[in-house]
């Protein structure tokens, strides 16, 4: 890809800023990469959508409206109407514009509450999502019609990618928006500060997650970007699963913390169970996760300690 021109929407963002880094170790030429700013180029208008895709070889579309389950839950006509409008349009854009390969970004969201575990793609459409998160989930969905349409009538080459939870270094740590993970180690982090001897956690603890390392999340993209040019949707994760429970206990053991859990209950649980299939993006691309979870987690506390506490 070294002498290709390549957009990234969502550039700036977690996943965003490693897909650039790795974009320039890779030998991209920094003049070849695109990234639009929202505050610049607010992508929900087409007009910008049009004027970012001029002159680009490779679309990687990252930009959404996303958050944890309390965001989603209070937020599903935006996190709907934001992603499905700028994929919509800017996938539009880029075929009028003759762009050579786009690269859609989709979601474990998108599967159905209940799935067959590990999640295999072909299940993708067996049901509805689960409640907290079918707005984005649905959104993300229609991304995927879309690239599958799109390639059967225009021939454009478009390619969807299923990514599950990611975390590491730069996530969001802002508690009314941020996921399981972010939030948990803020959580210990302030009740540590403050000499609180519990946190409050949503749900149960039953619920069990995948999560990916934000760097080997990036690698998974910019293979598929390069070898996988295929209809068919492909899931990009580790293939393992933790409870929330445990995932407080490896957070507590990490981060020396010896408090209570109180689980609030009231709260949603969100999926029962996330665990994809991840054999074809190995297959097709080669791609397997690198990263063990306990020391990207390491690295995701020690990152938050030393950049984000005290702010």
């Amino acid at each position: 890809m070294k002498n290709k021109r390549i957009l990234v929407t969502g550039g700036t963002g977690f996943l965003g800023n490693f897909i650039v880094k790795k974009l320039l170790e890779q030998g991209v030429q920094k003049e070849n990469i695109s990234i639009p700013l929202f505050k610049d180029c607010d992508l929900r208008k087409m007009e910008n959508c049009l004027e970012v895709v001029k002159n680009q070889d490779i679309v990687i579309h990252l930009a959404a409206k996303a958050g944890g389950i309390g965001y989603s839950r209070e937020n599903p006509g935006e996190m709907f109407y934001d992603t499905a409008v700028i994929g919509i349009q800017i996938m539009e854009a880029a075929r009028q514009a003759g762009v050579k390969k786009f690269v859609a970004i989709g979601s474990v969201c998108a599967y159905p509450k209940f799935t067959p575990v590990p999640f295999k793609e072909e299940n993708l459409w067996n049901g509805y999502p689960e409640e907290t998160n079918a707005a984005y989930g649905i959104a993300k969905r229609a991304l995927l019609a879309q690239t599958q349409a799109y390639r059967q009538q225009y021939g454009f080459n478009a390619i969807y990618l299923l990514l599950t939870n990611l975390y590491g270094p730069g996530d969001n740590f802002n508690l009314q928006s941020s996921h399981v993970i972010p939030a948990l180690i803020r959580k210990v982090y302030e009740a540590k500060k403050q000499g609180k001897n519990y946190i409050e956690v949503w749900g149960t603890g039953k619920p069990t997650r995948e999560f990916l390392y934000v760097e080997d999340a990036a690698e998974g993209i910019l293979l598929a970007t390069e070898k996988y040019n295929k209809s068919e949707p492909v899931n990009i994760g580790t293939g393992k699963e933790i409870s929330i429970a445990e995932l407080v206990k490896l957070i507590y053991k990490i981060m020396d913390f010896k408090g209570e859990v109180r689980w609030d209950t009231s709260k949603p649980d969100g999926q029962p169970r996330r665990c994809l299939d991840t054999s074809r993006a190995e297959k097709e691309f080669g791609f397997k996760a690198t990263t063990s979870f306990e020391k990207g987690l390491k690295k995701t506390i020690d990152y938050y300690q030393k950049y984000a506490g005290d702010k």
